[in-house]
């Protein structure tokens, strides 16, 4: 067994994390608009949000892969500016993890809207809040296990990603190659203790933060209960 490069649990680390914290970010407004607005664009808006649930991760890459180059919509736009391109390189990685782990961010936060009591709402505009106010000061507090539960699972999403991480990072050690990436790599030549040790080390990473969500999510219902 080859020596344990730790670089990609690194990366993958700092890949999910900022993930996780754009999609929170974006994820509030568009979740938002979801739950409390009705327009027939909104069935579309939720559809594409999904699609990455449905869609092989191969085929999300390939199309990621041609939006992202230097002659597509928005890599040519960032090669522009940055005179570098996103493709194969840490930025790209970012921008195709936060569309593909978008729908783990946002359903649950549309959820969690439309599970906060309207008497609530409508009492704080009574006592002259604005919307932004009604949003931070009593909206998000009383929703604030769907937010832990879009944060874990877009942060365990991006994690256990390959087949979008592969096809627009590539493999480029110390840039864009993830454990998911390292995993396949020791397969490919035939280190199976290596790949078994990565693996490893990587199931419980997934398995101690869903078990944080189910344990934070379990506390919060009883305290609410009570």
């Amino acid at each position: 067994m080859s020596e344990i490069n730790w670089i990609p649990f690194w990366l993958t680390i700092k890949l999910a994390s900022i993930t996780t914290f754009i999609l929170l970010l974006i994820g509030i407004p568009i979740s938002y608009y979801l739950a409390y607005t009705k327009h027939k664009i909104n069935t579309i808006i939720e559809v594409m949000v999904a699609l990455p649930l449905v869609l092989p991760p191969t085929v999300l890459g390939f199309y990621l892969l041609i939006l992202l180059n230097k002659q597509g919509l928005i890599g040519s736009l960032w090669y522009k500016i940055f005179n570098k391109q996103l493709v194969f390189h840490f930025e790209g990685l970012v921008v195709a993890s936060v569309i593909y782990s978008l729908p783990m961010m946002v359903q649950p936060l549309t959820a969690g809207f439309r599970s906060v009591p309207k008497n609530l709402i409508e009492a704080s505009y009574t006592l002259g809040k604005s919307k932004l106010e009604t949003l931070i000061r009593v909206i998000l507090p009383n929703m604030k296990a769907s937010i832990l539960t879009g944060m874990v699972l877009s942060f365990a999403h991006t994690v256990g990603e390959f087949g979008v991480a592969v096809m627009v990072g590539g493999n480029i050690e110390g840039e864009t190659r993830v454990v998911s990436i390292a995993i396949y790599n020791a397969v490919e030549a035939l280190d199976y203790k290596t790949a078994h040790v990565y693996a490893s080390i990587l199931f419980f990473m997934s398995f101690l933060t869903l078990l944080t969500l189910y344990i934070l999510n379990k506390k919060w219902r009883s305290h609410d209960k009570a």
